[in-house]
């Protein structure tokens, strides 16, 4: 099968033309700056024609548009439920009828977490697995479910698609999504450089000669040894940990997939939730797995092939 793939994320979009389990080709847009998505969507569709003309292939080969959306998604009409904050004009967008009249194609949507998932399932690290749980450690924090090989949606389409948003302090930050204490409110990109700036000690820290702190940062001034940095990775890790186990007793994986920029650090990361895992969670079935995820960011991409060809 061929399809146009769409990962609409909070600061891109990138676009693929995808046979099976390949990306013949793919180019990113920065909408960082862009104040709806209707602005996004004529960039979309030049991309796509231009993808198009470079591979010799007429659109209309392809078999329908797949789009991850960063938010809830009525996944069943193809529409946008809510944004959390970006292209809040998405709500009002129908999508389905824009893809017919510019693309000619149908579409269908799904929250970009779990096409992600099911990029992995397809053709990544969960390959072969039924039960699975996915996070992604970036600007923020997203966990998404699979039981028996499909995806967990729900009757408002939230259910094994928030699990960035799973408290983890009562008493902590006011998270983006109006909670408290959530892991992303915690320890994601977004909210890392206000945890920073709060630390104990942080003006004597190597941390302070750096505009922006990220992820990248922390871990490079943590391995150099810089006592404030080695605090607030560790408390990254514990807060990582501790939504995963909530994630492992909610959903009962056999595997969990970790993606994200994040985990470039992967070497730290991963053994340490899996020792965490090992400690705190409660399977007495025996030890959940835990690994890298292989498609990068590619992987919603992939899933839209599987997305597709949902019955």
């Amino acid at each position: 099968m061929k399809a146009l793939a769409i990962d609409l994320g909070g600061t891109h979009a990138t676009c693929g033309l995808v046979e099976n389990q390949t990306i013949l080709a793919h180019e990113t847009i920065d909408t960082d700056r862009a104040k709806s998505l209707g602005a996004v969507l004529p960039q979309i569709v030049d991309v796509f024609n231009r993808l198009g003309s470079t591979k010799g292939l007429s659109l209309t080969e392809c078999s329908a548009v797949a789009v991850g959306f960063a938010g809830l998604v009525d996944s069943r009409a193809g529409r946008v439920l809510s944004t959390n904050g970006k292209y809040e004009d998405a709500k009002e967008i129908d999508l389905a009828a824009w893809s017919k009249q510019t693309l000619g194609l149908p579409l269908r949507m799904e929250n970009d977490a779990r096409m992600a998932l099911l990029g992995e399932s397809y053709a990544g690290a969960a390959r072969g697995f039924t039960e699975v749980v996915m996070m992604t450690l970036g600007t923020g924090i997203g966990g998404v479910a699979m039981i028996d090989g499909k995806l967990l949606r729900g009757k408002h389409f939230q259910a094994g698609c928030l699990g960035g948003h799973i408290p983890i302090l009562f008493n902590g930050r006011k998270c983006t999504c109006g909670a408290i204490g959530c892991a992303e409110a915690e320890a994601a990109g977004w909210s890392l450089p206000l945890v920073v700036k709060d630390w104990p000690g942080i003006s004597q820290s190597a941390l302070s000669k750096y505009p922006h702190v990220g992820f990248k940062e922390l871990f490079e001034e943590a391995g150099r040894g810089d006592s404030v940095a080695v605090g607030v990775r560790d408390r990254c890790l514990n807060i990582w940990a501790a939504d995963a186990v909530g994630l492992v007793h909610a959903y009962d994986p056999e595997i969990i997939v970790m993606g994200g920029g994040v985990m470039q650090s992967a070497n730290l990361i991963i053994p340490y939730i899996e020792s965490y895992l090992r400690q705190y969670s409660w399977t007495p079935w025996g030890n959940v797995q835990v690994r890298l995820a292989e498609l990068g960011n590619n992987a919603a991409l992939l899933g839209a092939v599987p997305l597709l060809s949902e019955c």
